[in-house]
């Protein structure tokens, strides 16, 4: 497998080029995406807001004292997107589109302090019917706390270019 995570632009000269082409990615491959991710309170607050996700049980301590957890629960949401951003630089850092997201299983909670780490199974992949510099990629993808547990797990299809046909970062 032929993976450059640098692009030369001039002589003596690089650009940091994260990603897999469509031709990179192996049916059955394990990828570990580091670093992890530790979240905040901040960062909870921040996403119900964002979303005017009004639950109490992610913003008002004193609410969530009350609850079985008694402390918030991070939004699942953030969860959700926290752990598929982790997995851009090598899944989907070439993309054309995300195309689905299947099988949401939200399987522990997250509470703020946690640290959330991703890892992707390649499950398959085939070339594009109808865009010949386009492949499809299925991967099944972990969200881990940091005591190893899994809290979360998905399918997420994407459309990747074949090598050669990303459209080119202008230099600057």
């Amino acid at each position: 497998m032929n993976i450059n995570l640098y692009k030369q632009t001039g002589e003596n000269r690089f650009r940091e080029d994260f990603g897999l082409y469509f031709e990179d990615f192996i049916e059955g491959m394990v990828i570990e995406h580091r670093p992890g991710r530790t979240l905040t309170r901040t960062d909870n607050t921040w996403m119900t807001l964002l979303t005017m996700n009004t639950a109490a049980l992610h913003f008002d301590a004193h609410y969530a004292e009350q609850t079985e957890w008694k402390v918030p629960l991070v939004d699942s949401t953030l969860t959700l997107a926290i752990v598929t951003g982790m997995t851009v630089n090598s899944i989907s850092k070439k993309v054309v589109a995300n195309l689905e997201w299947n099988h949401v299983k939200l399987l522990k909670p997250v509470f703020e302090g946690d640290t959330l780490y991703a890892q992707s199974t390649v499950l398959k992949k085939r070339e594009s019917k109808s865009r010949p510099t386009q492949g499809i990629v299925t991967v099944f993808t972990k969200g881990l706390n940091q005591k190893g547990e899994e809290v979360m797990t998905f399918e997420r299809t994407v459309l990747v270019y074949k090598r050669g046909h990303q459209p080119e970062e202008k230099n600057l």
